[in-house]
């Protein structure tokens, strides 16, 4: 009997370790949707700015027509989270890929409308369908991951950010060549094509969740103190990258004197860097649970650093090098992982530890909130970015920009030392009461 339950347990490991069809076709539809969607967003740098000065459209009016897709992706999250559950997540997921492949291709016709007001509010208006799609498909993702992943999220999320970094290479490439050969309208419907492509195939591959909706809201979620740090977090963390598109290329090319050609490949360490370093970070956080919080921590602090090294900053007197800052990008992409990986999942353990439902609902409020405050700092970082860019200067710029994931990282430090003082004083009156209970009968013997 012993040996047959050892070879049981065995074969039950080994199950365990692979994939089952749901989970293969689950990261197909994800892969597919984080490389589309990356590929899209990355698309507009190279050549939207100028075709929209053409149409009389100042740089101020720019920024908002970039800006106006975070702002509308943060609120579409948060309420899509919300109501995860009566929408259903498949439903959600493939009418996100549709709204977005629409609006990607009508956002390619829109040369064609008049100049000035006209182009911009038809702009803005297309961007918000875009950013509530994709809001809609990203948060049913990140919820149908967690529910097809239950005991391996990290892992799953960090191989999927392979396609996430692989979208953002190639984007402005792609679309850069696709517009010098066949002009503004190809890019935006080669790509708005290729998502409505999606919509068929993930209807058939999608597994359908059923739940009842939960009791929880968002409000008693953001009231737990790990949430509100894990939230700050992911801010610093996407501020940090949005900081860098308005701003890094025009430091490169006036301080280092590049063709305008060569600007992307400097980009190439940060999105290598984080992508290829994702799923070992992924796998670490779910293989060491207890790793987590360091893996947030030295994140944290090695992002903020890599920002004060970016300049590199006045105060410390080192002159700017292109190797020195291309290697800082490569270091900050991996730090940017290390922190950012393991908060999902930390968000999951927190929700559960406090008494929320292990449901679809639970995953849907987390997703949207995960997904609202990824928005946010998108938001933040550029325009915060670019203003402190005219002002001060790069070099001042990114030091300032590095503020939030030292406070992040501050703030992550005092909190995991008062959590691990905290069941450390639980644990120790836990033992002590079960001492006083094991002696009790025989005291009473005793007397």
């Amino acid at each position: 009997m012993p040996e047959n339950t050892d070879i049981t347990l065995e074969s039950n490991a080994n199950e365990s370790r692979r994939l089952t069809k749901t989970q293969v076709l689950t990261m197909i539809s994800a892969a597919s949707l984080n490389f589309s969607s990356m590929l899209c967003y990355s698309i507009l740098g190279p050549f939207f700015p100028q075709e929209a000065m053409k149409k009389g459209v100042s740089d101020t009016v720019i920024g908002i027509i970039f800006g106006c897709f975070a702002m509308c992706n943060f609120l579409s999250s948060l309420i899509l989270g919300k109501y995860i559950v009566q929408i259903g997540a498949k439903f959600m997921f493939v009418a996100g890929l549709a709204f977005s492949g629409v609006a990607t291709i009508l956002f390619g016709l829109l040369d064609r409308a008049p100049d000035g007001t006209i182009f911009i509010v038809m702009c803005i208006l297309v961007r918000c369908v875009d950013a509530v799609g994709f809001g809609a498909s990203i948060t049913a993702s990140f919820s149908i991951l967690a529910k097809t992943f239950p005991n391996n999220i990290a892992t799953a999320m960090g191989g999927l950010e392979i396609f996430t970094g692989l979208g953002l290479v190639l984007g402005p490439p792609l679309g850069g060549i696709l517009y010098q050969t066949f002009g503004y309208e190809v890019p935006f419907i080669a790509i708005g094509c290729l998502i409505l492509l999606m919509v068929p195939l993930n209807i058939y591959v999608l597994p359908q969740y059923d739940s009842l909706p939960g009791k929880e809201s968002f409000w008693a979620l953001i009231k737990l103190p790990k949430i509100l740090l894990m939230a700050f977090t992911i801010f610093s963390l996407s501020a940090c990258l949005g900081f860098l598109d308005p701003t890094m290329s025009l430091f490169v090319i006036d301080t280092f004197h590049l063709k305008v050609g060569y600007v992307g490949l400097v980009f190439l360490g940060l999105a290598l860097s984080y992508s290829i370093s994702s799923p070992l970070l992924g796998l670490i956080s779910d293989k060491l649970p207890a790793l987590r919080k360091w893996l947030v921590i030295v994140g944290s602090l090695g992002t903020a650093v890599c920002f004060f090294m970016l300049g590199p900053a006045p105060v410390f007197h080192i002159e700017s090098k292109l190797w020195l800052f291309i290697f800082v990008l490569v270091l900050d992409g991996f730090c940017i992982g290390l922190s950012g990986i393991p908060v999902y999942p930390e968000m999951l353990s927190a929700a559960y530890e406090k008494g929320f439902e292990e449901g679809l609902s639970t995953l849907g409020l987390i997703s949207g909130l995960f997904s609202a405050m990824w928005s946010t700092g998108s938001f933040v970082g550029p325009t915060l970015g670019g203003f402190l860019n005219e002002k001060l200067g790069f070099k001042w710029a990114s030091a300032c920009q590095g503020l939030a994931p030292l406070l992040a990282f501050v703030l992550s430090f005092i909190f995991y030392t008062w959590e691990a003082h905290k069941n450390k004083k639980r644990s120790s009156s836990l033992e002590s009461n079960s001492t006083a209970q094991e002696r009790e009968p025989l005291l009473q013997e005793e007397s």
